[in-house]
């Protein structure tokens, strides 16, 4: 459907001039709930996977994160609604299947694909690995530490901060907006997945979240790649600060028991949440602990 039909049958037409553009985009697009405008006309959203970020215009769109096939397939009917011109970008966190395996969906309609030179590398091997290379859009364009381009009236800034959740994790700003993609950097009050494999650091990410916090500020609205129960995926440095927080105790905790000539199974036999860090709780702590004593203990 082109733009100015879904308009007239929305019956929006008539009073657009009253509606900002953000209020528009806002009536047109999130009647289903999965899409969330930010302010801006920068939003997220959320189906299944990694949380996806956007910049929407009528003109110009940008993509942060793609989940799965199908459900990037979603995601981009959606965005058809209002604009139907090529993707202008497609920007990838880190190479995680949950943020990158709907990159294919894009393939022949974004115009450039960036993520970071770790990221891409440890999306090709570990599509090599598997056996599914050709299912795989891999980024075509990638950068070190920093990169930025204009993409309408928003400039769009990537940082690398160095090894964290793994070797290649991309922050997106959205200067204009003032909103930043954090991407796997923060698991909101979840247990986070430490991919030692694509060179993980529990000690680096503390630095990466401090750093985050200083280079963005508390004015900043932070997207999370993922989030506990009943916990938002969108948040302020507040939820930096905590998620820090519990890294931080995490590494303490692991390595007083490892002090005490605890094994690692008995760590995880006797373990139900980390002291000092209550609110992260439910299934998974086990691979914190793993990822913390091969660090600490394995020296990996």
């Amino acid at each position: 459907m082109k733009r100015r039909e879904f308009l007239l049958k929305s019956g929006l037409l008539a009073g657009m001039s009253m509606l900002s553009g953000r209020q528009l985009l806002a009536s047109i697009l999130f009647a289903e709930g999965k899409m969330y405008p930010i302010r801006d006309r920068v939003g997220y959203y959320v189906e299944r996977g990694g949380t996806i970020g956007w910049y929407l215009t009528e003109d110009h769109i940008v993509v942060v994160d793609t989940q799965f096939p199908e459900q990037a397939r979603h995601f981009i009917a959606r965005l058809r609604e209002t604009n139907d011109q090529p993707i202008d970008l497609l920007l990838n966190t880190h190479h995680h299947f949950d943020h990158t395996a709907g990159n294919i969906a894009f393939k022949g309609i974004v115009q450039q694909h960036v993520a970071h030179e770790n990221a891409r590398a440890n999306q090709e091997r570990v599509a090599r690995e598997r056996g599914n290379l050709d299912e795989q859009l891999l980024p075509a364009t990638t950068f070190s530490d920093t990169w930025q381009t204009k993409v309408g009236d928003e400039t769009i800034s990537l940082y690398y901060f160095g090894p964290a959740h793994t070797n290649g994790d991309a922050i997106i700003h959205f200067e204009k907006a003032d909103v930043v993609h954090m991407g796997d950097l923060v698991f909101n009050r979840r247990y986070p997945y430490i991919d030692k494999t694509a060179g993980a650091s529990i000690e680096n990410w503390v630095k990466v979240l401090k750093k985050a916090r200083k280079t963005f500020g508390a004015q900043a609205t932070y997207i999370f790649g993922h989030a506990g129960k009943d916990w938002p995926v969108r948040g302020t440095d507040a939820d930096l600060m905590a998620f820090e927080n519990y890294l931080k105790r995490l590494l303490d905790y692991v390595q007083a028991a490892h002090r005490k000539g605890m094994t690692l199974d008995e760590l995880k036999q006797q373990t139900r949440a980390i002291p000092g860090a209550p609110e992260w709780k439910g299934r998974g702590i086990e691979r914190s602990l793993e990822a913390a004593w091969l660090e600490i203990v394995e020296g990996k």
